[in-house]
């Protein structure tokens, strides 16, 4: 399994470049860090087919037009994200900041919802609370290694914040207990912001959590 992470300013937003061992990839939350994020698929000869989305806040959905216009192929999306990802431009200006209407999107996920990604299987989680169709992507290798993308519902150390419209605390908990904390203490956490953690670490140390 290859995953990369490209991040950008303002926001220092991770976008993730997903790819099997044979160049099938799918690209995960092309934020500011997009650009950088299709050159270095190309320069790879990676074939990209799909673009996945934890949530839609601005700063995951920025360049989903770079990515689909390059590729040309499928935006995913939970379908309680809706209203935030068809809402760009407005987000844009609660921040002070332009933004572009991105395109339609092409399949909404649910939970149970299975994505193959070349030879990797990528299973769809919903985890809601920072926003109302938040998802977690557990992504497993064909040895059974699991690698988890967390999009903004946990960060090393931390967890998503709660007080964007749509966002409740107690129901983001309660994702992340009923969702991420199942998982065995060893498997890697690739988060939305900051560095990549592990479930472990997080139930040990998290002080939301424990």
């Amino acid at each position: 399994m290859r995953l990369e992470v490209f991040t950008g300013p303002p926001f220092d937003e991770n976008a993730y470049l997903l790819a099997d061992d044979h160049g099938e990839a799918a690209i995960v939350d092309p934020g500011e860090g997009a650009v950088a994020l299709v050159t270095r698929a190309r320069a790879l000869g990676l074939r990209v087919g799909r673009i996945l989305l934890t949530h839609a806040h601005l700063d995951h959905i920025s360049h989903v037009d770079v990515v689909k216009r390059t590729f040309d192929v499928p935006i995913t999306l939970h379908p309680a994200d809706r209203a935030l990802y068809d809402a760009i431009v407005e987000q844009g200006r609660f921040f002070g900041l332009p933004m572009r209407p991105q395109p339609p999107v092409d399949q909404w996920l649910a939970a149970g919802t299975t994505i193959d990604v070349g030879e990797l299987s990528v299973h769809v989680h919903e985890t809601p609370g920072h926003s109302p169709g938040g998802v977690v992507f557990e992504a497993r290798d064909p040895n059974g290694r699991v690698t988890i993308l967390s999009g903004d519902t946990v960060f090393a150390g931390s967890i998503g914040r709660t007080d964007l419209p749509g966002g409740d605390y107690g129901t983001l908990i309660d994702s992340i207990r009923r969702v991420l904390l199942v998982f065995p203490d060893d498997v890697a956490v690739y988060p939305g912001h900051y560095g990549a953690t592990t479930i472990g670490a997080e139930r040990r140390g998290n002080p939301f959590l424990i």
